[in-house]
């Protein structure tokens, strides 16, 4: 039964696309295939051949410890406010956003030598082998895996302003479909708490999700937007010229850092007070005043942003292979994530898995893959801003290519849950 929904979920996301394409005659039925094909193998390397699992497992452990790297700087400026950390607001004020800090300057470092960049050309060559798309996209993809949304294009920005519509869809879906490496490990200090073991397994299935999700990427866009145009087969990275020395790249780093510390921080606050104040009236000042909830036989808490949320997504939960009794709350998540933000639903998430309010352990799982993305409302916005200055000449693309690569990137983190739901 569940083999048969989640390939009936993929089928559904997939005609879902379909539904939305603006060329269905063009679709490329072998990059979809290839495309999938690709998600599969991904996951069952990375979660069941023996010694890459271990691979990925020692890089997982490696994360916790670089982690608790970041951990001993933030002892050392807060002293026992962070090292007695185990409420959930002081583990976000003192650990959380602190590996923020450390993570981005982390990335910064890499990129100053090279490394990264050697990292994503090894991706990028994969996919372009396998998928046959044109060289900035695969570049530009395998980017989204390691940096930021608005990070990724500075990698190709010499193709940008040559890049195709169907192109520059794809580029933007990546952005929404994958995380940065500067708050991959907040996510993993959302979901494993203080606990090494726990930290360690979420960073592997968070690790994966990233992976998986830049050929689901791939696919999604080429279902909304085939290519038509000529494309450009160029594949040379863009090397760091920012940086004059290791310390000039830590320091931009940190500052980067800093700068997104502060956003993840006012995020929680602002969001969190938003709905609240969404509940307050909904519940107190439309559903008890029209006596709304006593007409139905419910209390006036049932009527929250929480559980409208819950309602509307439980299907999308249900197709992805949830558990029945987990898909409302499952929904809500993913409800949050893309009318808020995946800081909100990711940082619920830990709570009702601290809580015990999910009553199957695949439900944490698969939501853990299906919110690891950057596909919400405000990142439409986020992009465009941020692709069109490094390439102005786009930006009519970008802003009407906006909300079909937000639909292709929500679908493509969806996509990589189903395809684990079938090997875990």
């Amino acid at each position: 039964m569940d083999l048969a929904r989640s390939i009936f979920g993929i089928f559904s996301l997939l005609f879902i696309l379909w539904l939305f394409s603006k060329n269905r005659k063009g679709i490329s039925f072998r990059l979809i295939l290839s495309g999938l094909i690709l998600q599969f193998c991904f996951a069952v390397l990375l979660l069941k051949v023996p010694f890459i699992k271990d691979l990925v497992q020692g890089i997982s452990q490696g994360v916790v410890q670089l982690t608790e790297f970041s951990y001993l700087g933030a002892s050392f400026v807060f002293g026992k406010l962070a090292s007695d950390a185990t409420s959930f607001g002081t583990v976000v004020a003192f650990r959380v956003l602190p590996s923020i800090l450390f993570f981005s300057a982390l990335s910064a470092l890499l990129y100053h030598w090279g490394i990264l960049q050697r990292i994503v050309y090894l991706l990028a060559w994969l996919m372009k082998r396998t998928m046959r798309i044109s060289g900035p996209e695969c570049l530009a993809m395998s980017a989204n895996v390691f940096v930021g949304q608005t990070e990724a294009p500075l990698l190709v920005r010499p193709y940008l302003d040559k890049m195709t519509k169907s192109e520059i869809l794809c580029l933007m879906t990546g952005g929404f479909a994958t995380i940065a490496g500067g708050v991959f490990a907040a996510y993993v200090a959302f979901l494993g708490g203080s606990d090494p073991a726990e930290q360690a397994l979420f960073a592997k299935h968070l690790l994966t999700a990233s992976l998986m999700s830049a050929p689901a990427a791939i696919v999604c866009a080429k279902i909304i937007l085939p290519e038509t145009e000529e494309r450009n087969e160029s594949f040379d990275l863009v090397k760091d010229e920012s940086s004059v020395n290791i310390f000039d790249a830590l320091t931009a780093g940190t500052s980067q850092g800093l700068l997104l510390a502060f956003n993840v921080g006012a995020i929680l606050i602002v969001f969190t007070g938003i709905v609240a104040l969404a509940n307050f009236i909904l519940s107190d000042l439309l559903v008890k005043p029209l006596g709304i909830d006593t007409l139905f036989g419910l209390s006036g808490t049932q009527f929250s942003l929480e559980n409208l949320l819950g309602l509307v997504f439980s299907p999308i939960a249900w197709l992805i292979g949830v558990d029945a009794s987990d898909i409302r709350l499952i929904g809500q998540l993913l409800g949050e994530k893309l009318v808020l933000n995946e800081f909100v639903a990711y940082s619920h998430l830990g709570e009702f898995k601290e809580q015990a309010k999910l009553t199957d352990e695949r439900s944490i799982v698969l939501a853990s893959y299906a919110l690891c993305g950057f596909a919400n409302f405000a990142s439409v916005g986020i992009q465009v801003a941020g692709i069109a200055i490094l390439a102005p000449s786009q930006r009519k693309n970008l802003s009407s290519l906006g909300w079909r690569a937000l639909l292709a990137g929500t679908i493509a983190c969806l996509l990589t849950a189903s395809v684990v739901n079938l090997v875990i």
